[in-house]
């Protein structure tokens, strides 16, 4: 592992939020809470976000999943063991 560079919980979560920010349905990621990113081993994301009214949740919820795996793969290369999609508000 001499030659694995490693990425910072901090670039993840703006990865994260991008990646959901992209997903038709989410108005904004959640200013009280934002992402979470955790684990060294296994990473871990739990992203807050504000939803459009109307949406459906689950569905929307699926999406942001989906995005957020597909964008952190691509772009950093990483595999999150789970990624938690947290509706904080309607609007």
């Amino acid at each position: 592992m001499a030659n694995q560079a490693s990425i910072s919980t901090d670039i993840l979560a703006r990865y994260a939020a991008d990646a959901a920010r992209e997903v038709e349905g989410v108005r904004a990621i959640s200013g009280r809470r934002g992402v979470r990113v955790s684990g060294k081993d296994t990473v871990r994301i739990e992203i807050h976000i504000v939803a459009d009214r109307g949406v459906s949740i689950p569905k929307l919820g699926g999406h942001v999943q989906t995005r957020v795996r597909e964008y952190l793969g691509s772009m950093a290369d990483v595999e999150p063991a789970s990624v938690d999609v947290v509706v904080d508000s309607l609007e």
